[in-house]
């Protein structure tokens, strides 16, 4: 694995927010949701994740969630993403969000 250095690291805009809607996206190749987030100052983003097996569409509406803000925008099928919500495989290789211990502002930046 290449090495960085903290200034390659900070180019990544790692924030969190909160998920406003949730939607399936039955025309997507491998299930997913639409996720709607508001990242607060840096305002609201859709989002297209492959988390189907370990949330239900209700457990999701209101929880906080990590994304990268400053990807370019990306075309899945119909719609087009705006960030990219992060998580982790657990050993089953199903994606567990990544997510704050506790609650944060909207828009509050990885440290």
């Amino acid at each position: 694995m290449e090495e960085i250095n903290w200034q390659d690291f900070s180019k990544v805009q790692l924030c969190v927010g909160t998920v406003v809607d949730v939607q399936d996206f039955p025309e997507a190749r491998k299930p997913a949701y639409k996720l709607t987030v508001d990242f607060g100052e840096h305002g609201i983003r859709k989002s297209s994740a492959q988390i189907t097996e370990l949330y239900e569409l209700e457990d999701l509406l209101g929880k906080q969630v990590v994304g990268v803000i400053n990807f370019p925008e990306k075309q899945i099928g119909p719609f087009i993403s705006q960030c990219l919500i992060t998580g982790f495989y657990n050993d089953d290789g199903k994606v567990c969000l990544a997510v704050p211990d506790g609650k944060v502002p909207n828009g509050s930046r990885l440290a």
